[in-house]
């Protein structure tokens, strides 16, 4: 005689409301068993996974009140938001990322891989390809719907029964039939200055375009560096330790406000990792260009944008004096951040660069041999590492260079020094101690899987550390260097072209701007060139469309620095251009608004949102990167020439020198 199975396997939404407290701790115990031994798997309150159901991921991250029924199929890596159901017989298979209240109907595949299929050999023994899936918030899914690889769905979606759906999916649009066409909106494009309706023939248009759309999909940044992370105490070159301070690592933007619907749809705001489909955007784009109106041509928007980029350059010009005047501090005869903080190394060095930018000087508030000398006694004559100070002004003692600040201050002392035309006294035993061992060493320690933009900062400090022991002629361990760049070359991985993996809570943050820091370093400082220029690209797009980041009032230095540089690295390639540059105009445009007058730019950038925070007061770090962020994204967006400087320090676009 057969079992029954028990209604909740395959209808388990009612479950933790209905069931007795025997079936849940029975589900809590299954779920447990699940788990063990996975480091990657990870549910939250009140989920539901049905013993009927096949999982065998990699990676299985399931938000609150999120269900998988009986008879479904899930392998790979799937990263799902809350209140998310996966109904009975769904196979989600490949890099699958899901919002907040993504419901799934039965029989649906979500394939986020594919098979080679080239001749000369049965398609079995080809190796698959994976560009992942990613399904904003609030997106209803029939039964019986199919996803390829390398679809973005964008939120409030609707995909009608039987959909087959190899193309993006604008945010708000109903789609159907095989291959998925345009049928109508559920929630009509916000207010872009496009009709709705031009908008939703652009998007039918898109959907029906028979193009290839290999260049339009981006790669989720997780691969085999996750697996490099290690636990054991780090070797003498010492990976990163104490929480950042100075260089702007602390500051985390919260997370969008979600805004919260009935228990069917879920949230409304981007998912972790999701992004604006690249439909929508193109879509409207093609509209603005084909429906004439009152938009400006092309031209005469890059000429605006020049003339505004020329107009602030000449407005930080004639205010420079008084910003550097504003953050010194008499009394101690020292440059701090800002009125009523401490000083800070960092904070010498900020007026240094900036100063330079600006007018082409060292900053009058004391002789250049005096900032010289200064710097030169603040580096410690026995390792060649230059410690943080403290409120007095006075040096912080006992710290080597798996401190932070001690790391970033390779960067930031040993440019002032070049700026002001002198070098460290002191080899940096950081370098001059190493060996090839102990450098892979070095790599592998560092936290790439948990947190890779920590571990990019000390990958950044010891290439600079680099640059400096070979500009003084001081020798480098035969095999140091290579060591280095071999490790970054063959622990890239070729999906995102980064390292480390996208996290859980910030998506891609911790991946791009630890590549950022990584390359500024390393192959952007000796002009090396980059493994996998183009799927960096495709990662920095993705990652530019996350709203907790990117939002207004949510932009800081780091994060729009950290996708600047690495579209300007790889801009050669001229993959993705007109994307690059539309972006590039839109962040310019913006950033030149936020000037403070007679204070210079705050690291985040101001907003009513933002308003009373620390990080949105103007100051020397603040102005010192926005200056280098404005001329990178001038020069993305062709107008940088109207700028009338360009950085030389730490953010400077050229090699400092060239590996032999």
């Amino acid at each position: 005689m057969s079992r029954s199975v028990a209604a909740h396997e395959f209808s388990p939404w009612d479950f933790w409301r209905d069931a007795d407290d025997d079936a849940r701790e029975a589900q809590l115990e299954w779920q447990q068993s699940v788990r063990a031994g996975k480091s990657d798997h990870e549910f939250g309150m009140q989920c539901f996974l049905s013993e009927l159901a096949s999982i065998d991921n990699d990676v299985l991250l399931l938000g609150d009140r999120t269900y998988v029924a009986a008879g479904a199929y899930l392998t790979g890596d799937l990263r799902a938001g809350a209140d998310c159901s996966i109904n009975p017989y769904t196979v989600i298979r490949g890099r699958v990322e899901l919002g907040d209240g993504v419901r799934i109907g039965a029989h649906t595949s979500i394939l986020g891989f594919n098979h080679s299929m080239e001749p000369g050999s049965p398609v079995f023994q080809q190796p698959l390809t994976s560009q992942g899936i990613v399904i904003g918030d609030d997106v209803w899914i029939g039964s019986h719907v199919v996803i390829l690889d390398g679809v973005r769905v964008g939120s409030h979606a609707v995909l009608a029964a039987s959909a087959v759906v190899t193309k993006d999916v604008p945010e708000g649009a109903i789609v159907g039939g095989n291959p998925a066409k345009f049928i109508r909106w559920r929630v009509e494009p916000e207010d872009t200055g496009v009709a709705p309706d031009a908008a939703a023939e652009a998007a039918a248009r898109a959907l029906d375009d028979d193009r290839d759309d290999a260049d339009g999909t981006d790669a989720a940044a997780s691969g085999p560096i996750a697996n490099h992370a290690d636990p054991r105490p780090a070797p003498e070159l010492e990976p990163q330790s104490e929480p950042r301070v100075e260089h702007g690592r602390m500051t985390r933007p919260e997370r969008a406000a979600r805004v919260r619907t009935d228990a069917n749809v879920g949230g409304s705001a981007a998912g972790a990792g999701a992004r604006e489909p690249a439909i929508a955007r193109d879509a409207r784009f093609e509209v603005r260009r084909s429906t004439g109106g009152d938009v400006a041509p092309a031209s005469d928007a890059i000429a605006g944008l020049a003339e505004r980029a020329a107009e602030f350059a000449q407005q930080a010009r004639a205010e420079a004096s008084v910003i550097l005047d504003r953050a010194w501090r008499e009394d101690l005869e020292l440059f701090t951040d800002r009125p009523g903080v401490d000083p800070t190394v960092r904070a010498q060095c900020d007026a240094v660069e900036i100063a330079d930018l600006l007018l082409g000087t060292a900053p009058t508030q004391a002789p250049a041999e005096v900032q010289i000398a200064r710097l030169h006694a603040w580096q410690d004559a026995a390792t060649g590492a230059v410690a943080p100070l403290d409120a007095s002004g006075a040096q912080v003692e006992g710290l080597r260079f798996s401190n932070d600040d001690v790391a970033y201050h390779v960067l930031s002392a040993g440019y002032a020094l070049d700026l002001l035309g002198s070098a460290f006294p002191a080899p940096l035993t950081w370098v001059t101690a190493a060996t090839p061992a102990r450098v892979v060493d070095f790599c592998e320690s560092l936290p790439w899987a948990s947190d890779a933009w920590g571990a990019g900062h000390h990958v950044d400090g010891f290439g600079t550390a680099l640059l400096w022991t070979r500009r003084a002629g001081h020798p480098i361990p035969a095999g140091v260097e290579e060591a280095l760049f071999g490790w970054l070359l063959t622990h890239a991985d070729p999906q995102s072209g980064m390292w480390g993996a996208a996290s859980p809570t910030e998506g891609l943050l911790p991946v791009v701007n630890g590549f950022y820091r990584a390359t500024r370093g390393t192959f952007a400082q000796f002009g090396m060139p980059l493994p996998y220029p183009e799927r960096v690209i495709d990662t920095v797009l993705r990652h530019a469309r996350d709203p907790r980041w990117f939002g207004s009032g949510a932009r800081n230095a780091c994060n729009v620095l950290d996708i600047a540089h690495p579209l300007w690295l790889t801009q050669p390639t001229g993959y993705r251009g007109d994307e690059v540059r539309e972006l590039a105009g839109r962040l310019l445009s913006e950033a030149l608004t936020t000037w403070t007058p007679g204070a210079g730019f705050s690291f985040r950038e101001p907003s009513a949102a933002t308003q009373g925070l620390t990080e949105t007061e103007p100051g020397l770090q603040g102005t010192e990167m926005w200056l280098a962020i404005v001329w990178y994204l001038a020069d993305l967006a062709g107008v940088s020439d109207a700028l009338g400087y360009r950085p030389r320090g730490v953010h400077r676009p050229e090699p400092a020198a060239a590996l032999r």
